[in-house]
């Protein structure tokens, strides 16, 4: 999980380009979820038993990596699409009330074209980083 994480933060900050698996997709999302959630945790915690200017540290901690993670959020969305066919700009779909949201989440947990498309090579294609990552 770690290393999708990473992968997106660090090697892939802007990268607008190519194809992003389901994998990378949803464990970057479930490290994001769980980061938001333990700086926002901490922060009540100490904002509980009144410690104000270090409850206002780490709420400060959580606005820097919301907006920090903006961009790499956006991109990995966008390569996920690209991995389904779909231009980024499909994104925009969200904004139709209640069935744009569901619609984005069946084509986020459907799996990837196979093989080359307009948007790249398939990702799952690429054993080398699968086995770097150690997955196999």
């Amino acid at each position: 999980m770690i290393e999708f994480y990473k992968k997106v933060v660090f090697e892939n900050y802007a990268n607008f380009s190519g194809r992003a698996r389901r994998s990378e997709y949803w464990y970057f999302t479930l490290a994001n979820v769980l980061i938001y959630f333990s700086i926002a945790f901490i922060s009540g915690l100490f904002s509980a038993i009144n410690l104000l200017e270090v409850a206002y540290l780490f709420f400060g901690m959580f606005i820097l990596y919301v907006v920090g993670i903006i961009i790499p959020s956006l991109a990995v969305i966008v390569r996920r699409l690209h991995d389904t066919g779909k231009s980024g700009w499909f994104y925009f779909i969200s904004l139709i009330p209640f069935i744009g949201s569901i619609w984005l989440l069946i084509l986020f947990c459907t799996e990837g074209d196979k093989g080359h498309n307009e948007y790249g090579a398939d990702p799952k294609g690429n054993t080398a980083e699968i086995n770097e990552i150690g997955l196999e």
